[in-house]
């Protein structure tokens, strides 16, 4: 594509911003009350004052080329930063803020998250949190469904992992690493126990989370996803498998952090095994984050910071 001479508008990124979030022109354009001819004229416009293909364009809406998913990243720095000047100088009423998030199922994830909404003091906003599986963590970020992902990795499924995230574009940042524990309920006659062995957890079904298609031991939520389980139980979300280790004095295996305000009714058993689980998140390699992301990363560090685990980077 040849090179525009004329500069780049503000409404043109807002514009791209908006069929990024999208996936679709013609839906953008209902959003920002445009007529769906100027949005599709805005967009060739643009793509060709930058000189590169931005969106792929078909039946089913668009999405982001590699160019595209970088320029958009520049592209939300850029009205981010004429928005503060905005409401600095010009008086005008703070941004609608968002954000999306999917995560492993973590508890200090969506306290971070209840952290993060309730500091923000905006007084519009649109967040979204996807608790969700690991595949699918991989490609919300990758296709900009949300901004970054939460996941662990170990010995036994990192060069999967990582070589996933390489081939989607996407950066893993460590943020620590913890010791396996189980979660039990209170009333699991384990719940006394200093520390906990496999043999302990024979006679007790073993609760994992669903992987749905994609149900390789790589992309499973707990570690020793390969050994063997008596009785075992799959499960989707996070207040089923909480609720089936009341019931069932079910364990799963996870970081040992958990929420005694959004969980109280679970505790965490140290599990005696050679394993480490490094939790880290996830993003695009060559976007740089939002403001809004990073302080939801800042509350994700002080949550974790406040269970006494020691942070990476």
């Amino acid at each position: 594509m040849a090179q525009g001479t004329g500069g780049l508008t503000l409404q043109q990124l807002r514009y791209f911003i908006e069929v990024a979030a999208e996936g679709s022109i013609s839906a953008a354009a209902d959003v920002l009350y445009v007529a769906q001819p100027t949005m599709s004229a805005a967009m060739k416009d643009l793509e060709a004052r930058v000189g590169r293909t931005l969106l792929v364009r078909s039946a089913r809406g668009v999405s982001l080329t590699t160019d595209g998913a970088e320029f958009l990243g520049y592209a939300r720095q850029v009205v981010e930063q004429v928005e503060l000047l905005e409401q600095r100088y010009l008086g005008r009423p703070p941004s609608r803020r968002l954000l999306g998030v999917s995560a492993q199922h973590y508890s200090f994830a969506v306290d971070a998250f209840v952290r993060m909404v309730k500091s923000s003091g905006a007084a519009q906003y649109e967040f979204a949190l996807r608790e969700t599986r690991t595949w699918d963590i991989i490609d919300d970020v990758r296709t900009l469904r949300s901004e970054l992902g939460i996941l662990y990795r170990n010995d036994f499924n990192r060069k999967v992992i990582d070589r996933l995230l390489r081939d989607s574009g996407l950066a893993f940042h460590p943020l620590f690493v913890a010791s396996p524990h189980i979660f039990i309920s209170r009333r699991n006659p384990l719940a006394a126990r200093a520390r906990v062995t496999l043999d302990d957890l024979t006679e007790l079904p073993r609760l994992t989370f669903d992987q749905g298609a994609n149900n390789a031991f790589y992309f499973s939520e707990e570690i020793l996803s390969t050994s063997s389980s008596a009785q075992e139980i799959r499960v989707s979300d996070r207040a089923t498998i909480f609720n089936l280790m009341i019931g069932l004095d079910g364990y799963t295996i996870s970081t040992g952090i958990v929420s005694d305000e959004l969980d109280p009714e679970i505790v965490a058993i140290p599990l005696d095994v050679d394993e480490r689980i490094e939790i880290g998140w996830i993003d695009h390699a060559s976007i740089p984050l939002t403001e809004q992301a990073q302080r939801y990363l800042d509350e994700v560090r002080a949550v974790v910071a406040g269970f006494g685990v020691t942070l990476l980077g």
